[in-house]
């Protein structure tokens, strides 16, 4: 083999193998259309072991394979350096964007109430408001065929419920039941639930807050190697060399990873769940 096909296929499995893990973390997610089942947290529909079963576990058998075929350590361990750095990365990601994802839904059950209450004290009909409110936010489509279509509007909307940052929405569901059937007023009922949920998203700022910081933390103690590694070789060092080119190194290389993005997931995991 030339030298540049050597230095090139490593490379190439990598990124293979790379392709390979993000497959499997897609595989892994829901469909935009399916949601966790009720009762179930947002947190858990990614549990770590179905993505020890579905990423690392292949990805470990793939690098076995390569040291059987091609006989260089180095090529496979090059592929678990790469599935690491992919799965994790695109893990934290993904994590990122569901809390985003619910942060904004929250905020938007709370307008939303708000929004209800003030069409309802008015004299709007109740179908109306909830057209209206349809047209703001397409998520309250259901609920608005639900109330169209004479179906079931709380289960509607303890469906939306089901939904990361929409809890909230199962009040009111609670509220639409009390109201259809004991005639209770709904109108005052979804103010002063838009009052409760306000203070509770204060709350929820002011923990998110605190929480920032070992957030911050968590990230800079990942990448802390990254500037140790950096420091060693200014002063005439060469660990990249041994990192990048040897065995051994590779080795520390691919447990080093997994560690860092381990810690910061796991730093993650327990910020969500104070959040909840």
């Amino acid at each position: 083999m030339s030298p540049d096909g050597a230095a090139s296929g490593p490379a190439l499995l990598a990124a293979a193998l790379a392709a390979a893990a993000v497959a499997a973390g897609t595989r892994g997610a829901r469909p935009p259309g399916r949601h966790p089942r009720p009762g179930v947290a947002p947190g858990a529909r990614l549990p770590g072991g179905r993505v020890v079963r579905r990423a690392v576990l292949p990805g470990a058998a793939g690098a076995a394979v390569l040291v059987v075929l091609l006989g260089d350590l180095r090529i496979a361990l090059w592929a678990l350096v790469a599935l690491v750095g992919v799965v994790g990365v695109e893990r934290l990601v993904r994590a990122s964007r569901r809390r985003r994802d619910a942060e904004a839904r929250a905020e938007r059950v709370v307008a939303l109430c708000g929004a209800l209450a003030g069409d309802l004290a008015a004299g709007r009909p109740v179908g109306t408001a909830l057209r209206q409110a349809a047209e703001d936010w397409p998520e309250l489509a259901p609920v608005a065929a639900a109330d169209a279509l004479g179906s079931d509007v709380p289960q509607a909307w303890r469906r939306l419920a089901d939904r990361p940052g929409g809890g909230g929405l199962r009040v009111v569901a609670a509220a639409w039941t009390v109201s259809a059937h004991a005639g209770a007023g709904l109108a005052d009922a979804l103010h002063r639930l838009a009052d409760t949920l306000r203070t509770e998203r204060e709350t929820h700022h002011v923990v998110a807050t605190e929480l920032a910081s070992a957030r911050a933390t968590a990230r800079v103690m990942a990448l802390l190697p990254l500037a140790v590694l950096a420091m060693a070789s200014g002063v005439g060092g060469d660990p990249w060399g041994f990192l990048l080119t040897t065995v051994p190194g590779l080795v520390c290389l691919v447990l080093g990873s997994a560690s860092a993005l381990l810690g910061v997931w796991w730093i993650e995991r327990l910020a969500a769940g104070a959040e909840r």
